[in-house]
């Protein structure tokens, strides 16, 4: 029977909560991480904020263009140690990123590959046969961390380099649009496709470099080692490994407008209900959308790994070394039998009578 990669990719998230719980432990981590030094950098940064007199002045008169002038002169005075200080943050947050993905990817990965592998499921599954052992237990956390560690880093890096993209697509499309002749139009015209080539090929290298992960822990390669057997097997199994993607994008599609219809109603109400309500509301959809979502990506790992066990080929069945067949049939004629003969027979009795 054919094995589906993306039904046993559901069937292991679904069979395997603890994976779902481990993916959101360190995610959440590193979110709820950058949230609170976001929320709390910028109470400090407003508190070291000084107002003078005439600011205040400006304040109060409501008028648009005093206002902006006094709101702008007042965030000009710590501005700098305010960049300083968020540039530190990003750059402490995406080594815990780096660090929290890579020890999350070890353990995930080897629950699914023991998932996968034992002999008792392999018959099932139809998987593996009960002669195989697990690889990954044989590969050693040490060995393992420095590969996942470099991918993570260039996952990052191609991140900022799409970042960095944005703004010279922004650049190249304010070309267009120059202050003496502004076609605002024609810039967001030459904007919109390069910024959608951006997105395509940071997404492109990062969905590799992730999938790349998997084989670092599976079998022990290095950042270029597992790179090349993430492309090799995209190059092998190119049908099966684009219908666990596009199964578990559509998925995520669906939950994303799910989750979206579901968090416009409270705001639709925000005018009736208290303000507090609307707020808790919004926040436990988003909870239950990200949750959602590290569950469809546990799936769709668990698909990827049951791609890279799984034979390439149905497995031909065994023949004995020795066939017995039945005896060919006799289909000639044998002149020597007597009753086939045209030799009269001497002891006939018209031989005698002759």
């Amino acid at each position: 029977m054919a094995i589906s990669p993306t039904a046993e990719g559901f069937r292991a998230a679904f069979r395997r909560p603890s994976l779902t719980l481990a993916e959101m432990m360190w995610r959440w981590t590193a979110g709820a991480t950058a949230a609170a030094l976001f929320v709390f950098g910028l109470f400090e940064y407003l508190d070291t904020l000084p107002v003078t007199n005439g600011e205040l002045l400006f304040l109060r008169t409501r008028h648009p263009y005093l206002v902006g002038e006094a709101i702008a002169h007042i965030l000009r005075g710590s501005l700098n140690r305010a960049v300083s200080a968020g540039l530190f943050a990003a750059l402490m947050l995406m080594v815990l990123w780096i660090v929290a993905a890579s020890l999350g990817r070890i353990a995930t990965v080897r629950v699914l590959l023991d998932y996968f592998r034992p002999a008792g499921n392999a018959s099932a599954s139809g998987v593996l046969d009960d002669g195989e052992r697990d690889v990954a237990s044989n590969v050693s956390t040490s060995a393992v961390l420095p590969a996942l560690l470099r991918l993570n880093f260039l996952r990052t890096a191609v991140a900022l380099a799409a970042a960095f993209g944005f703004v010279g697509a922004s650049i190249l499309a304010g070309f267009a649009s120059p202050d003496a002749s502004p076609r605002p139009g024609l810039a967001f015209l030459l904007f919109v496709p390069l910024a959608g080539l951006i997105c395509l090929v940071w997404w492109a290298l990062n969905w590799l470099l992730s999938l790349a992960g998997m084989f670092a822990v599976r079998d022990g390669e290095d950042a270029v080692g597992a790179i090349s057997a993430a492309a090799t097997l995209c190059r092998e199994r190119t049908g099966a490994v684009f219908a666990v993607s596009i199964w578990t994008g559509l998925a995520h599609l669906v939950a994303f407008v799910g989750a979206t219809t579901v968090a416009s109603m409270p705001l639709g109400l925000a005018g009736v209900l208290p303000w507090r309500l609307v707020v808790v509301a919004v926040m436990l959809v988003t909870l239950a959308y990200f949750a959602l979502a590290d569950w469809l990506y546990m799936a769709r790992l668990a698909g990827y790994v049951c791609i890279a066990e799984m034979p390439e080929k149905p497995l031909a069945p065994v023949l004995p070394d020795r066939v017995l067949t039945p005896p060919a049939l006799l289909t000639t004629i044998d002149r020597d039998e007597p009753i086939l003969s045209d030799i009269p027979n001497p002891l006939s009795p018209h031989a005698v009578s002759g």
